[in-house]
């Protein structure tokens, strides 16, 4: 069971997106932040908005969260 269950593991995720790394999530976080021209936590929202707009399925959204708040502070 456990190996029928690792190889349907396998078979789906050659569908799901490529998910990206800690450095290129902050990287992209980076360029929408000066892209909205936000400059605290106030703009937290739209940086958000943008960052799941364009970053979609390629990471989670905790760790998006994540990246903008380190890089808002």
């Amino acid at each position: 069971l456990v190996e029928q269950i690792k190889e349907e593991i396998e078979v789906l995720s050659e569908f799901l997106p490529e998910q990206l790394s800690t450095e290129e999530i902050e990287a992209k976080v980076s360029e929408i932040i000066a892209k909205v021209g936000a400059t605290s936590m106030k703009d937290m929202g739209k940086v958000m908005k943008e960052a799941k707009a364009e970053i979609g399925a390629s990471a989670d959204g905790k760790a998006i969260n994540e990246a903008v708040k380190k890089l808002l502070n």
